[in-house]
């Protein structure tokens, strides 16, 4: 197999080339501030495209009786048979961690109380709990959607009213490289117990689940727009709000909480996350390409599938049935533990001393190249082999209740979240990676496999 000189990187948002008009925009008008005229804009669009309808969904627009009970507050639980979708409500903020910071401020949680997380998530998902003084509970995945189960979100949340007396204050399931999580049964649940959920759609702009746009079935709803993400601004981040009341409540806070005085004055603490006017000038831009990234997204995975269906011991992660609409932000395999990968002696052997991956900012130091929970080793040689090919290629997210950090977090699993992590792999899926692109890397990973 011919190796090519471009690195084929796992994935990075893709200027259209309409964003210099925004930004220039920003410039000539001196709004190079946060606020203005293109966060303004940004934020109408994003409202337009979560509040929009699958086109190749049957579902009635208009409103008609729920089938489900539900709090009012928390909101529909079901697109399915026309259950009533309300107009939301949208705030650009700084990222998308600081869009979860806010959205559980909003739902109350301070200091001593409990929030339910999922556990197999980037640490975004459940370091803001922390910030407030509060405790994730983690839970652990179903096996098809690699998403919260709900029947084991229903078991922690009576495990943890019986143990302290108290519900957990809100509900954050997680759109696991874009993948939708069962949402109706969520919803059902957390209606029951009327508690808020959270939707941390940050992996799953544009998603749906049975047609409808993740982020607008809870209460808040959280997008990213970092740059590797569906769409970016280089880095920000927004909230899905349910109504206007909503929406001026986290601006405030995402404002430094200042009151309406001509002079500064704050009754709360308030946060610097408004996202700048420069900033959503690039956003507006990608706007209009985000449905092509979307589709050009889906059309990789489907090829993904295609050209993995035969090859033996690779499973290729996919929509778990027609309710499932992933924007397939990042394509994921798993690979059996029985399958043999060249150099699998070498897995593990030596301390990383850099970042991988294009990480950042990754500065600490290690001593010892192994944990108590890290991916097999066919899958740390099939990302060895990769990168030789200039392929990236990442395990999945490492489970939260498996970090150190969060050790002493209770967690209710059952095993799947961990087990996903020692076998699974993500694949670029960018914008930028072509189908002849899907083809060098399907045939470099067949190449690294050892037939008998």
């Amino acid at each position: 197999m011919e190796r090519r000189d471009k690195r084929i990187w796992l994935c990075l948002a893709h200027m259209s080339g309409n964003e210099m008009k925004y930004v220039k925009d920003a410039f000539d008008t001196n709004w190079v501030v946060p606020l203005g005229p293109n966060v303004n804009g940004f934020e109408e669009d994003l409202q337009r495209f979560v509040d929009s309808s699958d086109p190749n969904s049957s579902q009635p627009e208009s409103p008609v009786h729920c089938p489900l009970s539900f709090d009012e507050e928390q909101g529909c639980p079901l697109t399915i048979n026309g259950c009533p979708k309300r107009p939301h409500s949208v705030v650009a903020l700084s990222s998308g961690t600081a869009a979860v910071h806010l959205a559980l401020i909003a739902c109350g949680v301070k200091a001593g109380d409990e929030v339910i997380v999922q556990s197999f998530t980037f640490c975004a998902s459940s370091h803001p709990v922390t910030y407030l003084g509060a405790t994730p509970i983690f839970v652990d995945s179903e096996r098809d959607s690699w998403n919260m189960d709900p029947d084991i979100l229903e078991e922690a949340i009576r495990d943890r009213i019986s143990k302290t007396g108290h519900k957990p204050k809100a509900i954050i399931p997680v759109a696991l490289y874009g993948m939708p999580y069962r949402i109706d049964k969520i919803m059902e649940i957390a209606s029951r117990y009327n508690i808020p959920v959270i939707e941390d759609a940050a992996e799953g702009l544009g998603s749906r689940w049975n047609g409808r746009v993740l982020g607008t079935f809870g209460k808040y709803g959280v997008l990213s727009f970092n740059g590797n993400k569906m769409i970016t601004t280089s880095g920000g981040g927004a909230l899905i709000c349910p109504d206007k009341a909503a929406r001026d409540e986290i601006m405030w806070y995402a404002t430094q909480a200042r009151d309406a005085y001509p002079y500064y004055q704050h009754s709360a603490i308030g946060y610097n996350y408004r996202l700048s006017n420069i900033c959503a000038g690039i956003g507006r831009g990608q706007m209009t390409v985000l449905n092509d990234h979307i589709a050009h997204h889906q059309k990789l995975a489907a090829l993904y599938e295609q050209l993995f269906k035969d090859v033996h011991g690779i499973k290729f992660h996919k929509n778990p049935d027609e309710r499932f609409d992933s924007n397939y932000w990042l394509n994921t395999i798993t690979l059996d533990p029985s399958l043999k990968v060249k150099g699998e002696k070498y897995a593990y052997k030596k301390v990383v001393t850099s970042a991988i991956g294009g990480a950042g900012g990754v500065i600490h130091t290690v001593d010892n190249p192994t944990t108590d929970c890290q991916p097999n080793n066919n899958v740390e040689a099939m990302r060895m082999g990769l990168d030789a090919f200039n392929i990236e290629a990442r395990p999945l997210w490492k489970p939260m209740h498996k970090q150190p950090i969060y050790s002493d977090s209770p967690a209710y699993v059952s095993g799947v979240a961990e087990s996903l992590f020692k076998v699974g792999l993500c694949l670029p899926s960018g914008p930028y990676v072509s189908e002849d692109d899907v083809h060098y890397i399907v045939e470099a990973v067949k190449s690294l496999i050892i037939t008998e």
